[in-house]
C-alpha cells in the first residue's frame, strides 16, 4: 500500500493533477424520503468535500458519491448511524486514475497518426490530439466534412463544429454533442469515433446514405474545453466550465444548468462552489450560448442530441416540470425503438423515459430548451456504465460504447428523416 501511495503522489505530481488516493466512491441505497433529506443535508457539509456522482433524488433509486479519504470515517458514520446502507463500489479512486493515465502513456509513445485510418479510437485523447484528428478529418474528406467555429469559450479556446452535408443551404439537421460535462471521457471518445464513423459508412450504409441524402449532420465533439483540458492537466473529475464570477473563490458552472428552460429552479444550485451551480443568468456561459445562437440562426434542425455518461439511459424532455411535453407517446416510441437497436449489439440494457421521471427534477437542462424551440426529437443518452467504473470507464469499453450508441443514433436520425414536421 504504502508503494502505491508513493507511485500515485509521484504519477500525480509529476502530470500537475489532483491526486485521489484512498478516495473511495459508494453506492448508497435510499429507501425513502427521509434518507434524501438527510443525504441532500450531507451535500451541504462544503468542509468534506464530497462530489455526489449520482445525485440522492428520490427513493429507489441509488446515489453514487465519491469520498475523500480524509471524510470517509465521518461520512460512513454519519450513514450508519441514520441507517442509509452503502457498499463500496470503487474502493480506491486513483487507482482507476492511474490505470488510466498509463494507457494513456503508452499510447503517446507511439508516432502521430498522419490519418485518420491511424488514429487510436480504443484510447482517450487530449484536446490537442481531437483538434488534429479533426483536422484530418477534414482533410481527407473535403466534399463531405467541414469544421465550423460556432463561438469562443471563456479563456478563449474555439468551438469547434464538424458539418457533415452533401450541398445545399439551410438543409434540416441533426445535432450532436459530446463532452460538455468535461469528466465524461467515453463522451468525447465516442464522438470521435462517431465522426469516423459517418465518414466511413456515408455510402456502404444505405440507412446513413439516406439521411445525408437530405439532412446535414453537426457534430460537436469537445463541448466543453476548458474543463476538458482542466480533466487533463489538473483534476481529472472535473465537471463544470471553467468561468470566474466575482465575489466567488468557486470557479465554473455546470453547462447542463444553464440553458433558459426552467432556469434556476429545482434540481440546480445557487451555490457557486456545487456541482450544478446554474450560473448568474441563463446562457452566461458562452459554451452555452454559442450552441443557442447557433440553433436559432440556423432554424431547420430536426433533432438534437446530447451525449453524457453514466448511467445507461436515454432521456426525452421535461426535467424541470411534471408536464408531460405534447409529442411524450412518439418521443417513448423513438426511445424505445432506439435502445432495443442499442442493446442488440452487447446486450447494454438501458433505461428510458422523460428526465423527471426517470432519474429526477433538472432545471436548465440543454434538451428541455432545444424542445422549447420547436425541435421535437430531443434526447439526452447517458452512456455506459451503471456505477462498476462511473466516469472512470476504462479505455477497453470506448469502441463497444461508440458501436451500440451508434446504433440508437441512427434509429432517431432516420425517424427524423421520416417524421418530418
Amino acid at each position: 500500500m504504502k508503494l502505491i501511495l508513493i507511485f500515485s503522489a509521484l504519477f500525480g505530481a509529476a502530470l500537475c493533477l489532483e491526486t485521489f488516493v484512498g478516495h473511495q466512491v459508494l453506492r448508497i441505497k435510499i429507501k425513502n424520503e427521509e434518507q434524501v433529506r438527510k443525504l441532500q443535508f450531507l451535500e451541504t457539509l462544503e468542509h468534506l468535500k464530497l462530489d455526489f456522482w449520482r445525485d440522492p433524488t428520490k427513493p429507489g433509486h441509488p446515489s453514487d458519491l465519491r469520498v475523500p479519504f480524509p471524510s470517509l470515517q465521518a461520512v460512513k458514520i454519519f450513514l450508519e448511524s441514520h441507517g442509509i446502507p452503502y457498499s463500496i463500489m470503487i474502493k480506491d479512486v486513483q487507482a482507476l486514475v492511474d490505470h488510466e493515465q498509463m494507457q494513456m502513456l503508452r499510447h503517446r509513445r507511439r508516432l502521430q497518426p498522419l490519418s485518420t485510418d491511424a488514429f487510436d479510437y480504443s484510447s482517450y485523447h487530449n484536446l490537442d490530439e481531437i483538434y488534429a484528428f479533426i483536422d484530418l478529418l477534414v482533410a481527407e474528406n473535403p466534399n463531405l466534412v467541414s469544421k465550423l467555429e460556432i463561438g469562443r469559450s471563456t479563456e478563449n479556446r474555439p468551438l469547434y463544429v464538424l458539418k457533415f452535408s452533401k450541398g445545399g443551404t439551410n438543409r434540416p439537421a441533426i445535432w450532436i454533442d459530446t463532452g460538455i460535462h468535461s469528466r465524461e471521457w467515453v463522451t468525447q471518445a465516442s464522438g470521435v469515433w462517431f465522426a469516423k464513423k459517418i465518414v466511413q459508412d456515408q455510402e456502404k450504409d444505405e440507412g446513413l446514405a439516406s439521411i445525408l441524402d437530405q439532412m446535414d449532420i453537426f457534430l460537436e465533439i469537445v463541448t466543453n474545453p476548458d474543463g476538458f483540458v482542466f480533466t487533463h492537466t489538473t483534476n481529472r473529475m472535473w465537471r463544470k466550465t471553467r468561468s470566474k464570477r466575482s465575489g466567488s473563490l468557486c470557479v465554473g458552472v455546470d453547462p447542463n444548468r444553464n440553458w433558459d428552460a426552467g432556469f434556476g429552479g429545482s434540481g440546480a444550485s445557487s451555490n457557486p462552489c456545487s456541482e450544478t451551480y446554474h450560473g448568474p443568468y441563463a446562457n452566461s456561459e458562452p459554451e452555452v450560448e454559442a450552441i443557442v445562437n447557433f440553433v436559432k440562426n440556423h432554424g431547420n434542425i430536426k433533432a438534437f442530441i446530447s451525449i453524457h455518461s453514466y448511467s445507461q439511459l436515454l432521456l426525452y424532455p421535461y426535467g424541470y416540470t411534471t408536464t408531460p411535453v405534447p409529442d411524450v407517446e412518439e418521443l417513448h416510441q423513438v426511445a424505445k425503438e432506439a435502445v432495443a437497436a442499442l442493446s442488440s449489439l452487447h446486450g447494454t440494457k438501458y433505461t428510458y423515459g422523460s428526465i423527471i421521471s426517470t432519474i429526477y427534477q433538472a432545471s436548465g437542462g440543454t434538451i428541455d430548451w432545444t424542445y422549447n424551440q420547436g425541435i421535437k426529437y430531443s434526447f439526452t443518452f447517458e452512456l455506459r456504465d451503471t456505477g462498476r467504473y462511473g466516469f472512470l470507464l476504462p479505455a477497453s469499453q470506448i469502441v463497444p460504447t461508440a458501436q451500440e450508441t451508434w446504433l440508437a443514433l441512427k434509429v432517431i436520425m432516420r425517424h427524423a428523416l421520416e417524421h418530418p414536421y
